[in-house]
């Protein structure tokens, strides 16, 4: 039989020589049909990986390998040229003959599965799945976007989109492979790809439709266009071009150098001359036109709602190497209610990227551009009311909204400003903070926006009104958690006589002492701004982290325990939660491939959700805890779902610390986490260590380290205040080298 097989494993150089078998993966969590392609008589278990067969034929070959103990050997056939196109396979069952002993019923059904997988190999060979699959979720991305987006686009736009699903399948699967290649342009000479059986038929498809656009032998060639072009140029075929220009540059120049040698005696415009030599090298290109990269990327982000995720989820899905959870989508109102605010939320996302990419260039002149469009447009929206209003909904809609997008944007700035440490630049800060907080009335970024305004009021001495805007800030209901705590600590230090005689009645509870313990470890550095690191007991090099885990599996005690700082709280949050938090709720999701409701940042999460929460919490308390969490890590181990890491955490391991936290305290933390995941989801003790008293009892510590040069930020000393508060055990962990003897 042959068959494709996905290429997934680490071995790069493949030959067609190499021997091949199969082998079951049936603890696979996204597929349990799952079927290893192996290398024969290769003993490293990393590099004996080639692939897996596609789960389409694994559905019929499982049952032969598990319930019929067949085996099947083969080899390579050939090397495709993309490193990750499938690589054919072609296989034979080595032990057939045990058939002949097999009842009628069970030969008949082995045929049966037999004839299934070698259709489906058929198909396969004439049907190459990885693209086919590429042009399918296209075409299944533009028509979701039309059917709920039709709002968003004009009449010319929807026909272009549409226009797209009537090409023929040869035009859609080029015009797949180009959109999601690197380019802009791309040399005709040079497109093959072999589940297109007429490239230049395809590509005069896309032409007529003006999905792709051309750089020939014409004279009205966009001069940028051979500007573009002179990147895909190899080193001697830019010689070339140099030496037909009469222009000399010696053999070691770098190929930028030489595109600005080209380039530079070209003022406003390409010279005849130089557009005439390029395109004598490469021929006819082509590219994706500006109109149908721009309407391809806003149908991405109507349809994934964000910009992190893009037409390889639908490839991720169909390998196998991401599952996604089942949920309801329920859709009453749309993300963006009409086509201006679709433009201006695009417009604010455009000048985000700008400004990210001159802060990485240290270009102060764009950026502090960025900051003042941002700035002024944030000031706009405020005026028509569109920033200051509240409701528990309205807070994820938000997300996408220009206002939103720019006032990620101006905190950007507020860093950029404080860098600089000068009162000047202070005072920028400043004020675009004040501008933030003046615009922004129902967010839980006030905290932090509160606290940096604080501090950069003390920067510049004006200590009254630091203390007056730490102690406003804690009348802020949206001030929360750890910036809470760290204002709080603010106002205790600042606001001592004369400026205030009054103790607040937190004073008690802030200025508690966390318990320390310090521990002894042999560094290897000493460098200031480098991260410490110590040898261990083992002799191995190892940083604070886990030589604190030594110490305390140890004379610390004999503790279990694991450094995962927030990690492993947020997989037993997503672990005990999950019904509620795939729930359906209306709005919330929108799309299959998301890891979690639009909401969960938001304060709706809990409000929409409180009596499910509050009814779950409850069975957390009274010791459920250990049941619900194995009952919902068997049904839901591998799909894919915010903050859970099926891979780090074992269940042994979280039933462990499950057992041991308690109900109470464990019910307290998801409670928090429940009702403001923005603030609790970062920022916990590095350490969560736990040990069993016996089956059933056991206790745990939260413990934050610090390194010899280290000190607990203030936000750290909140979190730990907090959680006491909770009623955990935690406590500082302080590594220090041994002392020098006099």
């Amino acid at each position: 039989m042959l068959l494709p097989t996905i290429r997934y494993g680490s071995r790069k150089e493949l030959d067609t020589e190499s021997r091949v078998c199969l082998s079951r993966d049936p603890e696979n969590a996204k597929d349990p049909n799952a079927i290893k392609v192996l290398y024969a008589g290769c003993d490293c278990e990393y590099d004996n990986m080639l692939g897996y067969i596609p789960r389409e034929l694994a559905q019929y070959l499982s049952p032969l390998i598990d319930k019929f103990y067949l085996t099947f050997e083969g080899s390579i056939i050939s090397v495709p040229k993309d490193a990750h196109a499938a690589v054919p396979i072609q296989i034979v069952c080595k032990n057939g003959q045990i058939c002949n002993k097999k009842s009628d019923a069970n030969i008949q059904e082995i045929k049966s599965l037999w004839r299934q997988a070698l259709h489906v190999a058929e198909l396969a060979k004439t049907n190459p799945s990885g693209m086919t699959r590429y042009q399918r979720n296209l075409v299944l991305l533009i028509q979701d976007v039309l059917e709920n987006n039709r709002h968003l686009f004009t009449t010319r736009e929807m026909s272009f989109l549409e226009a797209f699903k009537l090409l023929p399948d040869d035009s859609q699967r080029l015009f797949a492979r180009l959109y999601t290649r690197k380019g802009p342009w791309f040399r005709v000479s040079n497109i093959s790809y072999p589940e297109i059986a007429d490239c230049h038929l395809a590509i005069k498809g896309l032409l007529e439709t003006r999905y792709v656009c051309s750089l020939a032998w014409r004279n009205d060639v966009e001069d940028d266009g051979v500007a573009e072009v002179l990147n895909i140029l190899n080193i001697d075929e830019l010689r070339e071009v140099l030496r037909m220009l009469n222009k000399k540059c010696d053999r070691s120049t770098r190929k930028q150098d030489m595109i600005d040698l080209l380039l530079s005696s070209s003022k406003n415009m390409v010279s005849p001359e130089l557009r005439s030599s390029v395109l004598a090298i490469t021929g006819s290109c082509i590219k994706v036109s500006p109109l149908a990269e721009s309407l391809m990327w806003r149908a991405e982000r109507l349809f994934f709602l964000n910009g992190e995720q893009d037409l390889s989820a639908f490839l991720f899905v169909d390998l196998g190497i991401v599952k996604f959870p089942a949920y309801t989508c329920i859709i009453s109102d749309p993300i963006f209610p009409n086509r201006r605010d679709l433009l201006s939320y695009e417009e604010a996302i455009e000048i985000s990227q700008i400004m990210v990419e001159s802060l990485d260039e240290n270009n102060s002149e764009l950026v502090l551009r960025c900051i003042e469009v941002s700035s002024s447009r944030m000031s706009i929206a405020l005026q028509e009311g569109k920033c200051s209003s509240g409701g528990a909904m309205v807070a994820f809609f938000s997300y996408y909204s220009a206002s939103w997008v720019y006032s990620k944007v101006v905190l950007l700035g507020v860093s950029f400003f404080e860098r600089e440490k000068s009162c000047r630049r202070y005072i920028d800060a400043i004020n675009l903070l004040r501008q933030l907080l003046d615009a922004f009335i129902f967010d839980g970024r006030r905290g932090y926006w509160t606290l940096r305004l604080s501090v950069d009021l003390e920067h510049v001495g004006r200590l009254d009104e630091s203390l007056q805007v730490a102690e406003d800030g804690l009348l802020d209901p949206w001030v929360r958690a750890g910036s809470r705590v760290a204002l709080q600590r603010r106002v205790l230090r600042l606001g001592k006589p004369p400026r205030r005689w009054k103790i607040p009645s937190y004073s008690e509870s802030v200025k508690r002492n966390i318990f320390e313990v310090h521990v002894q470890g042999r560094p290897l550095n000493c460098k200031a701004g480098m991260k410490s690191i110590f040898y261990g007991e083992d002799g191995e090099q190892c940083g604070v982290e886990q030589l604190a885990l030594h110490y305390y599996a140890g004379e610390g005690g004999g503790w279990q325990g694991v450094h995962a700082e927030s990690g492993i709280w947020l997989t037993i949050f997503g672990v005990l939660m999950w019904d509620i938090i795939f729930a359906d709720i209306p709005n919330v999701f929108r799309t299959k491939f998301q890891t979690a409701p639009l909401d969960l940042e938001t304060d709706s999460f809990y409000e929409v959700r409180k009596g499910l929460i509050e009814e779950l919490l409850d069975k957390i308390q009274d010791g459920m805890a250990e049941e619900i969490l194995i009952t919902s890590w068997e049904s839901h181990v591998g799909t894919a779902c915010r903050g859970v890491n099926w891979e780090k955490h074992s269940l042994a391991d979280l039933r462990a610390a499950v057992k041991c936290i308690g109900g109470h305290c464990l019910a307290s933390i998801c409670r928090h986490l429940a009702q403001d995941y923005r603030s609790w989801s970062s920022g916990m003790p590095d350490l969560l260590l736990w040990r069993l008293h016996d089956c059933y009892r056991g206790e745990a510590k939260l413990v934050e380290v610090k390194g010899p040069r280290d000190r607990l930020s203030e936000q750290q000393r909140a979190w730990l205040l907090v959680l006491m508060d909770c009623g955990f055990n935690v406590e500082v962990c302080k590594v220090t080298p041994p002392p020098v003897p006099s």
